[in-house]
């Protein structure tokens, strides 16, 4: 095959970007991958056979992605707002929080906690995050700050309740209402199983979560989040890249030698510098190195309606409420409580969980003879380790659906099943992936969506935050300091710091 200027080992969308830039800057780049498709988990499928709906099989909303990434590498690729950031219900009430009516918002929060003061703690705490983001967002596509810079950046008072201090803290001293805690902390849980109260791998999540691209918006990839990735690997391929899938690698050499089996037999390139886009416990067990795995958190569940279910509160379009991120039993007590439940080894009695409905957004992921006839529902649960479903797979997965589905009922007014379109087997169309189905079919050790555990986005050592201990073997992927999401963040950072920009 000849050298190459550049290796990538992975073919997620970290890669791609990665080899996008470079081969943009003139390198020979090569990308192996060892499915059949690159996107890693920013990836589109038809789940249920016979049933024309392409799922956001695993990551499913975009934030993070910088528009500066999207504008250099010229992506064909369309982003959504929207119009409803959430909606929590309570009793026969309900949490709305409208981006485009602020007077229906602070009517809401009057209706749900009986006064005006959590609202006005609300836009306080956002104005600051909303800073925060603008503050931030810039500087992860730049050579990593010190963390006093960074403080000295984002002022006192944020570097104190998102840095310092456990984000419950922070939460319990500025919110009264349990509900309106929850919906706030949840964004310190999504992929990670931490204790709010105590744990700053929670505010290194939150922070991920509400800093995209200086906003925080979280937005709706129109034709799902395949198309992500198919637009990122068209700007590679218009670049000049090679990118090989079909192709496992079984070795990585520090100086550049990368081997990988296909179904040709087994091959040994060199590159001048290889980019790993592998979780770490892989890319350790690829050099020959002890690899730890780190453990995942959640429940993903796709789910294609032949409607939406109704709601218990009569004044909210169960269309709003769908359209944003509805929570499903995430106070801060019940967050705790299955947290508790989960660190002793049991799955909790009622899972925090969260859903959207991506085709409220963008139709277009429905076939043809589905639109106006079916809806696709994502559901991420949280505080759903690995160990949970480590003996005996199928079983916990099955019980973990079952209470799951016994949550989300609790707060509608009727069982989400009943709302489940059929395929033309006579099967409901729903599928559940744990961290062990992760693990097995995605390759990720222990199910971890983010690789490792998140990273604060400064260091007190130079550099880009990818650089390894072997000179020419640089990180690009979610593993990254800075990287985890569906982002490009890391792949951008390892093509900066090989370009010495």
């Amino acid at each position: 095959m000849g050298a190459y200027d550049v290796i990538v080992a992975g073919g997620g969308h970290n890669g791609l970007v990665a080899a996008a830039y470079l081969a943009r800057a003139g390198r020979r780049v090569l990308v192996l991958e060892r499915y059949g498709h690159v996107g890693g988990l920013a990836i589109s499928t038809r789940a249920f056979p016979g049933v024309d709906v392409r799922l956001s099989r695993y990551s499913y909303l975009v934030s993070l992605l910088p528009r500066e990434i999207v504008r250099d590498l010229r992506l064909d690729l369309e982003l959504r707002g929207r119009r409803y950031a959430s909606y929590t219900p309570k009793g026969g009430t309900g949490l709305l929080v409208d981006n485009e009516d602020p007077a229906r918002t602070a009517a809401s929060f009057r209706e749900v906690t009986g006064g005006q003061a959590d609202h006005e703690a609300w836009q306080a705490f956002y104005g600051m995050t909303a800073r925060v983001a603008r503050a931030l967002a810039p500087t992860l596509l730049e050579p990593l700050r010190a963390p006093a810079e960074i403080e000295r950046l984002v002022g006192a008072e944020a570097w104190r309740d998102l840095f310092a201090r456990p984000i419950g803290e922070t939460v319990e001293e500025r919110f009264a209402d349990d509900t309106v805690r929850g919906v706030v902390l949840t964004d310190a849980l999504i992929g990670t199983f931490a204790d709010t109260a105590t744990d700053l791998s929670a505010n290194r999540c939150f922070l991920y979560h509400v800093i995209g691209d200086g906003t925080g918006d979280w937005n709706v990839p129109v034709g799902g989040m395949g198309a992500v990735s198919q637009a990122i690997e068209a700007a590679a391929r218009r670049a000049g890249a090679e990118i090989r899938t079909g192709a496992e690698i079984v070795g990585i050499s520090p100086s550049g030698e990368v081997t990988f089996v296909t179904e040709d037999g087994e091959h040994t390139v060199n590159g001048g510098h290889v980019l790993v886009n592998l979780p770490p416990a892989v890319f350790d067990r690829l050099t020959g190195r002890p690899a730890t795995a780190p453990e995942g958190a959640q429940l993903k569940v796709n789910m294609v309606l032949s409607r939406l279910p109704r709601l218990k509160d009569p004044q909210v379009d169960p269309r709003a409420a769908f359209s944003g991120t509805f929570h499903i039993n995430e106070g801060r007590e019940q967050l705790a409580r299955a947290y508790a439940q989960a660190a002793r080894g049991e799955i909790p009695e009622l899972p925090p969980a969260e859903v959207y409905c991506h085709s409220l957004t963008d139709p277009s992921v429905l076939g043809p003879e589905l639109r106006g006839r079916a809806e696709t529902m994502t559901l991420f649960g949280l505080h759903m380790p690995a160990r949970l479903f480590r003996e005996n797979p199928d079983q916990a997965r099955k019980q973990a659906l079952e209470a799951t589905f016994a949550s989300v009922n609790a707060v509608l007014a009727e069982p989400l099943e009943d709302c489940l379109l059929k395929a033309p087997d006579g099967s409901p169309c729903v599928e559940a992936r744990t961290p062990v189905d992760l693990e097995r079919d995605a390759g990720l050790p222990g199910g971890h969506i983010f690789h490792t555990d998140l990273s604060w986005p400064y260091a007190e050592e130079r550099g880009w935050g990818v650089e390894t201990e072997h000179e020419r073997v640089l990180v690009c992927g979610a593993s990254a300091r800075r990287g985890g999401g569906v982002s490009g963040i890391g792949g951008h950072n390892a093509a900066m710091a090989l370009l010495g920009r």
